[in-house]
């Protein structure tokens, strides 16, 4: 069963009929300049969020991302940024846009934007370049200064609540409302969650697993470090029912998306199904793990129940649901873990 669906069924029944249309209106040219997204009715638009509220007075026409998949959105939808974020992780053939971008792209028949490089931060240069009417944050982990700086050239959608702690359906609510999209944003929703419920019934045995997602340094097993119930690995699959282990659910504060814990406290890991970490796909890591001798008293690792994602690919960085990366892997990612929970 899936938890935190909205509650407004009824709403995304309308949603989904709204969208038949209203996605395929909202199209946008190489350049980045959206062609009648929508009326433009409904605004100005107030969206609060985690520095206060940002007021979008009209329909935005040249829309700008940073930070990790935000740019995602308004392409799904149809919409082409005149900028985004340059993909520095899991890119695969070097050009800085992941492959479920590529392909939205291409089927929009679209140029790929200006791409920001975030190498060292926030190019604020190269986005105010880009001449944009809002900048998409929804997701990120933008400071006070980095907000106030963005804000002094366009209107800012940043995070709600916690840096790096909003899911991608959140992300989707806001950056699609900052477009006056707010009603396809529920539509795609809901076509997401159709899409992630059908590739998981083909792995019954997954269900109510607990799964750790850690990454484990391999020149250095003195620590266990993992991500919290804030990040949005983890936070994916509470969502559809998984259980935390139960040391995730003790070291969640709610602030950090990421801790670690002495590998001393092994026996903390007792009850992990699958163990998730990042590395080399050959097996070797498994083989270290294995060998050390505290991290080999959690069960989960002396049995072989370890998914390895391949460090710096598209599925490693698809792991991090976003509106396109789902389509394009989910079933390969639910594969991963359980062949891992099944492994002899």
């Amino acid at each position: 069963m899936r938890l935190n669906r909205p509650a407004a069924a009824t709403a995304m029944l309308a949603a989904a009929a709204i969208a038949l249309a209203g996605c395929a209106s909202a199209t946008a040219d190489s350049t980045g300049d959206t062609a009648d997204a929508a009326s433009g009715a409904g605004f100005p638009v107030t969206i609060e969020h985690a520095y206060g509220e940002t007021v979008i007075e009209s329909q935005p026409e040249r829309v700008a991302t940073v930070a990790w998949s935000n740019q995602e959105v308004p392409i799904a939808l149809g919409v082409v940024p005149v900028g985004m974020a340059e993909v520095t992780w899991g890119d695969d053939d070097g050009d800085g846009v992941l492959p479920w971008v590529e392909d939205k792209l291409e089927e929009l028949g679209a140029d790929t934007p200006v791409l920001f490089d975030e190498t060292d931060g926030i190019d604020f240069e190269a986005v105010a370049d880009t001449q944009p009417d809002v900048i998409l944050a929804a997701y990120s982990g933008l400071t006070q200064e980095e907000y106030d700086t963005l804000s002094k050239i366009a209107p800012v959608v940043a995070y709600p609540e916690v840096a790096w702690g909003t899911s991608y359906e959140d992300m989707i609510r806001l950056n699609s409302q900052a477009l006056g999209l707010a009603a396809e944003g529920d539509a795609l929703i809901e076509e997401l969650h159709g899409e992630v419920d059908a590739a998981l019934a083909n792995y019954p045995e997954l269900a109510d697993s607990r799964v750790l997602f850690s990454y484990i340094d391999p020149s250095d097993f003195s620590q266990i470090g993992f991500y919290t119930s804030l990040d949005t690995r983890p936070g994916f699959l509470e969502g559809l029912g998984f259980p935390l282990p139960a040391v995730v659910e003790e070291e969640s504060d709610g602030v950090q998306f990421y801790t670690a814990v002495s590998a001393e406290q092994a026996d903390r890991f007792a009850d992990v199904d699958v163990f998730v970490t990042y590395g080399d796909a050959s097996g070797s890591i498994i083989a270290q793990l294995q060998a050390d001798p505290l991290l080999s008293q959690i069960p989960a690792i002396a049995e072989g129940r370890i998914a390895i994602l391949e460090e710096a690919t598209p599925l490693a960085a698809s792991a991090n649901p976003s509106p396109l990366s789902i389509g394009w892997g989910v079933d390969e990612y639910f594969a991963l873990l359980n062949d891992a929970l099944t492994a002899d």
